[in-house]
């Protein structure tokens, strides 16, 4: 995993964004290194929080190359040294954890490897905290992006401190060659590089409370929300087991037993034990549900208005043999699912979820509109979209995407929408091949479906890597076509998403190419409040440090409407043109 650039860093003694770029690349494509490790979840967690810098260096690097005299004082750039040091020691740590499997190691080996994912995840927030983001103009999407990364590498932080892990600074250096535990000298020296320097007041705390290990799901290793015994009589979350199976493993994960058949029993007995104890020690449960009661965000209860036993039957009979008991379950769900949130919290608490993305992949028209509607209904409940993700749901709703009825495909992409405002799902949903079926949606599909289908890419569009996903699959010139298109009611839609794709350097190139400028400049003076908002917001990146677009705007007299704009038009529209305004000396 450790490559070459962690040992040529620095260019003249300093680092550089360029070099931050790839290390971080580097680092991103050694992620399925892990797929077998005991610190699975660690690294792959990590991964993708690393994985959300590329953006920001992207826009510091094409700052730093457009303004060739901007600051270079040790002052100004030692930011760069710090997040160095955070990511190659991030880069040694996954190096480490991804050897690491439990039939060869320690607890105690397993516990310092933990202690240090806590170090990294500290020095990477702290480090990202120090770049003077106002420097380099960076746009707001990417502010709003790395806010995003450094709450979760906070959250994460917090997490590994609550586990009472040994202090950053308790790696020994001088082990031997090969001790009892099965740590090697060089993976002990690893460890201590990575502990080096780190601040112990900031990753210790007092004993936390420790979960009974019977309620953890072997896979996972978090507290489980719906256990299930399988064949051999190991308990796992059902989202796991489910992934597991799916992925064509017939084995036990935890005895490598043969699975004889793949019937997941609901542990209903564990489930009520794992719900006291979260009781008694005043701890959120998994499932939000406490003697009969649902519990509200803001920790208060209020009485479950459905039939919580007839759901559990309900979502029984999706597994039924009987095609027309299984089609009667489905429909019923999707009806249930559409009316209350008890009910999208209570289907999904019963094991809905992974039977329904099961049932993504028959041939039965109707069950599949069934069962994806079902889904997007569900997922209207922020908790139940980690758990419609954890169920390997994506691929198969893309799938959908590209295949199937009209309303399903609909209410596919409406479901991508839902779950990708989780920021975490975005770069999952891009990767999972949805863009471009997605842009294939927005050429050819029904009004409704293609209303989805821009509402989808607006969102997953708000990141650079899923950009230039969709400018590759065509999207420039399925937005052009809807901008011409005077018969077509989508303009607000097409010149939403151009905005935001405006900013990348393909998009901009492509937009600039067509003469769109000529057209958003029209917009401005004959459109709709919100066609004109649009307009100047997709016109702003495209004049952004291009002197030559900016002359072509002035030479259109853009800045009359724009004047106009920044008087009378929307807040964003007055922001927006305020902005180009200035660009244009006006």
């Amino acid at each position: 995993m450790t490559g070459g650039l962690a040992s040529s860093s620095v260019h003249g003694g300093e680092a550089t964004p360029a070099f931050l770029l790839r290390l971080v690349l580097e680092i991103v494509s050694a992620g399925t290194a892990y797929a077998n490790a005991v610190f699975k979840k660690d690294c792959t967690n990590l991964v993708r929080m690393i994985a959300h810098i590329t953006h920001l260096l992207e826009e510091i690097k094409g700052f730093l190359s457009y303004n060739h005299d901007h600051d270079h004082s040790s002052s100004s750039v030692s930011w760069l040294a710090d997040l160095e040091e955070a990511l190659q020691a991030a880069q040694r740590l996954l190096s480490v954890a991804s050897a690491h499997h439990s039939d060869n190691h320690s607890e105690e080996a397993a516990k310092r490897i933990a202690s240090q994912f806590q170090c990294v995840t500290w020095k990477l927030e702290t480090a990202l905290g120090k770049i003077p983001y106002d420097q380099f103009h960076i746009s707001e999407e990417v502010q709003e992006q790395v806010a995003l990364v450094r709450s979760q590498l906070r959250r994460a932080a917090e997490r590994y401190r609550s586990l009472n892990l040994p202090k950053c600074s308790d790696a020994e250096s001088h082990l031997p060659e090969k001790q009892c535990d099965g740590t090697s000298r060089e993976t002990s020296a690893k460890l201590d590089g990575i502990s080096e320097n780190c601040s112990t007041d900031e990753v210790t705390k007092p004993d936390a409370l420790v979960i009974p290990d019977d309620f953890l799901c072997p896979i996972s290793l978090e507290l489980m929300r719906d256990p299930v015994v399988v064949a051999t009589g190991q308990t796992y979350e059902r989202s796991y087991i489910q992934r597991w199976i799916d992925s064509g493993n017939a084995t036990c994960p935890k005895t490598r037993q043969k699975l004889e058949d793949t019937t997941l029993t609901p542990n209903y007995v564990l489930r009520s034990l794992i719900n006291q104890w979260c009781a008694k020690h005043n701890i959120e449960q998994p499932s939000g549900i406490v003697k009969g009661r649902l519990k509200k965000s803001d920790g208060s209860f209020h009485d479950v208005n459905c039939d919580m036993a007839a759901i559990q039957a309900l979502v029984c009979k999706l597994s039924s043999r009987s095609i027309v008991e299984h089609k009667a379950a489905v429909a019923e769900i999707r009806s249930l699912s559409k009316s209350s949130t008890d009910n999208r919290i209570l289907i999904a608490d019963a094991g809905a979820i992974p039977v329904l993305v099961n049932l993504l992949t028959t041939d039965d028209v109707s069950l599949q509109e069934h069962a994806v509607t079902s889904i997007l209904n569900l997922s209207i409940y922020e908790n139940n979209k980690s758990l419609i993700v954890l169920a390997g749901a994506l691929p198969l709703i893309v799938q959908v995407l590209r295949g199937g009825s009209d309303e399903a495909r609909e209410n596919a992409a409406a479901t991508l929408f839902s779950l990708s405002l989780v920021d975490e799902n975005k770069l999952k949903i891009g990767a999972s091949g949805a863009i471009p079926a997605l842009v294939d949606l927005l050429q050819h599909g029904s009004t409704r479906g293609k209303k989805d289908a821009a509402t989808a890419l607006f969102s997953l569009c708000l990141y650079q890597v899923n950009k230039r996903k969709a400018v590759k699959a065509g999207i420039i010139e399925v937005l052009l076509k809807m901008l011409s298109d005077t018969r077509n009611c989508m303009v607000d839609e097409a010149l939403m998403i151009m905005s935001v794709l405006a900013s990348n350097h393909d998009a901009k190139s492509a937009m600039v190419k067509a003469n769109i400028i000529p057209v958003l400049v029209d917009f401005l003076r004959t459109g709709s409040p919100r066609t004109k908002e649009n307009a100047a917001a997709t016109l702003l990146p495209l004049c952004t440090r291009d002197a030559k677009n900016i002359a072509c705007i002035i030479q259109l007299g853009a800045d009359v409407p724009l004047r106009e704009l920044a008087k009378s038009g929307t807040e964003r529209a007055k922001r927006k043109a305020t902005s180009l305004l200035e660009y244009l000396g006006k």
